[in-house]
């Protein structure tokens, strides 16, 4: 297990064991498990949900069938769906429990899990026990080992485990001491392998308080009633020969600081961007050479109030960065935590560090003053967490009054669980939580701390005919279902997002960011949308002139030369920081695996707008600085098209006009205005109405004669009355007479505009077409045209040449023939009928035959 340190005490992951053998449970899953490194090629799991060991083994470890362990050297192992394969223990297993509470209370032993089932009762993801059967507070490390903390019944148990050698092999002790509690307590050891063996060691003063009892093949510890704290043993080894008594001496519970693991610091510098733009993206370097060899994919940067930067990775670290805003460009990180399960995100509240996992919110305290987390304290698990590996812990952001906000995964595969595709609210004592809107697909969110609105993004996909920005509320359903579900029978109303955006311009959307505390010139305080599929952030500008909230998006930078996924404003530049990974087959244009960056604002002229209100008449458009006047009262200036989506079962969907046929609706501006400020035009434009996607489009220069063009894409449900003396126009008349639009040629066939169309619609980021480009998720496309291929029609195998047609097919109706390979639909490819015209078909097609 070369992605696990051998020195560090525990790491974290699912474990199945549903196939240990068959003198185990046959449902012995574990969506959350603590793994315990015992040395000796010992290992347990402790089940911090059910508070139950559900196996000890001896052996290699766990395979290496997630994400994180995966993709450690093979960076094209995206995630597969679903629950299996698995996480499973490689080795003998010696002992394992099924699904039940690990402790229970009173005298009789239950094997019935009583937690309330998932909409699919047989998952068994289904959160924590109730608080007063037992919580799971701590994992504190302690000299060399560790000792887990945690209550069951009324009463708090310690534990630590140790695995030493002996002539006939090593066994293992697991001590435990449990405060005095007035209630009796059992604790399943479970189902033994054949052979296998233990014994209790009770100190004397325990007198007859402990004893060991088999129920039903299960093997059990009662502990009675007791008025003084009870500490014991249970020594386990794989012969059927108990442990000799030379053997058995209890272990002494860890006791002294934990070491200094990491204690050097790692140096790095920033590489300032040369841009000239208002807004540049400068390099940060990430502690990649480091001692522990430990992998860089780095998930998410928030900062505590000094500037010091808490940045998490896939690999289950946490690093601190200090001197990001140090003017010789000199970072210094320093490793401040390990043994996290895929954390995706992190949260400072009150100046202490919040890591969300597939475990749940751990708080990572440093006790003992060495730079280091000692303590990784069980903040809150109060939420279900499936295997399924695409339930990803997707972002946690804070709220006001100190509650936490938090996104996971969808696509569930296997079962439906209680919160997959789910954003919930954590109350601030981390006891309970809410369900703020479900049936997402994948779900990244953004949280304003000031008014406590959640937004979030999904992934365009099956039954996400787009990407949608969404405001979560009220327990809204936002319109995935899982494959395996009823096509299209919905269990609520699906919610409309804020706005849609076309695929090919936000082909995979991530968090959102509000720009407080920053120094970011016009974009002080604003919302920004982070891409990941084309590396980009956009600018959402809110509009609440009408009786729902609406929003546009326009795209602020694209400099990126890695994939961000989310990040933060750092209090002491003001500067937004954005960090980000990719596992090669989610999809990117660039071939950067892992970055951190930051958004520097240089002070040059912006030419954003700060308003897009699409109205009655046309649109109203505000920008930043001054514009040329003859540019800006020109109709021709200005470009329009609208479109709809259909939300189905498939993947995605293709762009249809009002007719219904496939394509987009032009709209053609008939005048336009200047209003006295300099910076604010209203566009006239006959024929506004509500639609599902608007794009607005202009080719404009500043007061100063700098050219700039770019496009907002905005979903406009009302249009609002355009008053032109409110808006600041005057008194002006609108003449709203048509305008013949310029006739818009096909436009030139030729390989440089095919090569222009892979970038803008993120082909290459699913079919490799260069030479040094990483594996892909979709078929390569270098050496594609003329060659024999297998592909699947309606789930028959056959074999056809990649001639023009077949090309051409692929593009207007992918699934028509899938490649063989991709047949499973682990990621499928929307249509562009409608999106591209036949002359860019045919210079995609030309570009597809060049890739030689």
């Amino acid at each position: 297990m070369a992605w696990v340190e051998a020195d560090f005490p525990f790491f974290s992951s699912v474990l199945d064991a549903r196939k240990a053998g068959a003198d185990f449970p046959a449902d012995n899953l574990t969506p959350r498990g603590i793994i315990l490194n015992l040395g000796q090629d010992c290992w347990a799991c402790f089940d911090p949900d059910l508070l139950r060991v559900s196996a000890l083994w001896q052996g290699k470890g766990v395979s290496a069938k997630a994400l994180a362990p995966g993709s450690h050297h093979d960076v094209s192992r995206k995630t597969p769906s679903g629950q299996t394969p698995a996480p499973a223990p490689e080795g003998k297993v010696w002992f394992a429990n099924g699904i039940y509470p690990g402790w229970q209370a009173g005298e009789q032993f239950s094997s019935r899990d009583p937690r309330e089932p998932a909409p699919s009762p047989e998952e068994v993801g289904r959160g924590p026990i109730a608080e007063s059967m037992g919580r799971f507070d701590a994992v504190r490390l302690v000299g060399a080992g560790v000792v887990l903390e945690y209550t069951a019944g009324g009463a708090g148990v310690r534990e630590s485990w140790t695995a030493s050698p002996t002539a006939t092999g090593p066994v293992i002790a697991r001590r435990i001491q449990i405060t005095p509690d007035r209630q009796a307590l059992r604790l399943a050891l479970g189902y033994k392998a054949s052979g296998a063996s233990f014994v209790l060691q009770v100190p004397d003063n325990a007198g007859n308080g402990v004893e060991i009892v088999e129920e039903n093949s299960v093997w059990t510890i009662r502990v009675r009633p007791h008025v003084q704290a009870i500490d014991f043993t249970v020594v386990f080894n794989a012969g059927s020969a108990p442990p000799k008594r030379a053997e058995m001496a209890a272990p002494p519970f860890p006791n002294g600081p934990s070491p200094t693991r990491w204690p050097d610091e790692v140096g790095a510098k920033v590489v300032l961007s040369a841009g000239k733009d208002a807004y540049v993206v400068d390099q940060i370097g990430l502690p990649e050479n480091n001692p522990w060899r430990r992998k860089l994919r780095p998930s998410d940067i928030q900062f505590l109030p000094d500037g010091t930067g808490i940045l998490v990775t896939l690999d289950g670290d946490v690093w601190l960065a200090r001197g990001l805003g140090d003017p010789s460009g000199a970072v210094r990180w320093k490793r401040f935590a390990s043994g996290l399960h895929e954390p995706m995100s992190v949260a400072v509240r009150e100046g202490q560090i919040y890591a969300f996992d597939k475990n749940g919110i751990w708080r990572l305290r440093d006790t003992d003053g060495n730079g280091e987390a000692d303590v990784h304290e069980l903040f809150s698990n109060a939420f279900a967490q499936t295997a399924d590996m695409r339930e990803f812990p997707s972002t946690i952001r804070l709220a006001p009054g100190g509650e936490f906000i938090i996104a996971k995964g969808g696509q569930q595969d296997t079962t439906l669980g209680k919160h997959n595709g789910s954003v919930l609210r954590v109350s601030a004592d981390g006891r309970k939580s809410t369900v703020l809107g479900f049936g997402f697909r994948q779900p990244n969110i953004g949280v304003n701390i000031r008014t406590g609105l959640v937004t979030a993004s999904d992934q365009q996909g099956q039954y996400i005919p787009s990407t949608p920005l969404h405001i979560v509320r009220d327990g809204q359903f936002y319109g995935f279902l899982a494959a395996f579900q009823p096509k299209e029978i919905y269990p609520a109303p699906i919610a409309d997002p804020l706005t849609w955006l076309p695929h090919a311009v936000n082909a995979s959307a991530l968090s959102q960011v509000w720009l407080f505390g920053a120094k970011m010139g016009p974009l002080n305080d604003a919302l920004i949308h982070i891409g990941f599929n084309k590396p980009e952030i956009f600018r959402v500008l809110l509009n609440d002139r009408g009786t729902r909230p609406q929003a546009t998006a326009v795209s602020i930078t694209r400099a990126f030369s890695f994939p961000p996924l989310n990040g933060s404003v750092n209090p002491a530049d003001g500067q937004l920081y954005l960090a980000g990974f990719q596992v090669i087959g989610w999809g990117n244009v660039i071939d950067t695996p892992a970055g951190l960056g930051r958004v520097r604002y240089t002070g040059a002229p912006l030419t954003l707008p700060r308003e897009v209100v699409p109205m009655d008449q046309g649109v109203l458009l505000r920008f930043e600085t001054a514009l040329d006047p003859v540019k800006a009262r020109d109709p021709a200036s200005y470009s329009l098209q609208t479109w709809s989506y259909r939300r189905t079962f498939k993947y995605g969907s293709p762009q249809y006009k009002a007719d219904g046929t496939p394509g987009q609706d032009a709209l053609t501006a008939s005048s336009a205005y200047l209003a006295p400020d300099g910076r604010s035009v209203f566009v006239a434009v006959p024929g506004m109405r509500p639609v599902m996607q608007l794009r607005v489009g202009w080719s404009l220069a500043t007061a100063d004669g700098a050219a700039f063009s770019e496009n907002a894409y905005t979903t406009p449900y009302e249009l609002a009355k355009f008053d032109p003396r409110a808006e600041g126009f005057g008194d002006i008349k609108v003449d709203l007479t048509p305008r013949a639009a310029v006739a818009q040629a096909g436009g030139t066939v030729s390989l440089a505009e095919g090569r222009r169309l892979a970038q803008f619609y993120a082909c290459v980021a699913c079919h490799a077409a260069e030479e040094t480009a990483l594996a892909k998720s979709g078929p390569t496309w270098r050496g594609l045209f003329g060659t024999t291929r297998t592909v699947f029609v309606a789930g028959k195998s056959s074999t056809v040449t990649a001639d023009e047609n077949y090309l051409r097919e692929s593009i207007l109706e992918p699934n028509a023939k899938i490649a063989s390979g991709f047949e499973k639909g682990e990621y499928a490819m929307p249509s562009f009928a409608g999106i591209l015209n036949s002359e860019q078909v045919d210079s995609l097609i030309l570009y597809i035959k060049s890739l030689r």
